[in-house]
């Protein structure tokens, strides 16, 4: 009687894989079924002539301490030229009729008034110009 105790006792050494072996093939089932219903994504590469195209200078246009604007084309010159806002509109659309996606960066003098620079952006979008920043300074 003692010795049927002490077998009983003993830890098993062996493991039952055939549970393991079940779970293994039930995923197997599953994966080889969903596999032929999924899309492969699309990748869009670029071409080539959309990668051998310049980029395009942005326009700046500076508001200064008294709320006067200014612009420069980086692109040309880079020649600060004072104007209104009607000039403005009418150089802003001369540029955007010869490149529709012009880039526009905003630069303003750090004591200008947060509502001047939400003007000038205002206008920008009343322009329908589509490519707005803000230049800020690297300190």
């Amino acid at each position: 009687m003692s010795e049927n105790r002490r077998a009983s006792l003993q830890p098993m050494s062996s493991i039952n894989v055939v549970p393991y072996i079940d779970v293994m093939l039930v995923l197997l089932v599953i994966f080889m079924i969903t596999a032929p219903l999924m899309n492969p994504g699309q990748i869009d590469l670029p071409s080539i002539g959309k990668s051998l195209a310049p980029p395009v200078s942005p326009l700046e246009v500076i508001i200064k301490k008294d709320a006067s604007l200014a612009m420069r084309d980086l692109g040309k010159n880079g020649i600060e030229i004072a104007v209104s806002r009607d000039e403005l509109i009418a150089q802003l659309k001369l540029k955007q009729k010869a490149n529709a996606n012009q880039p526009v960066v905003i630069s303003a003098d750090k004591n200008v008034r947060y509502e001047e620079v939400i003007k000038v952006m205002d206008l920008l979008q009343q322009q329908q110009i589509k490519k707005v920043g803000l230049l800020a300074k690297v300190k």
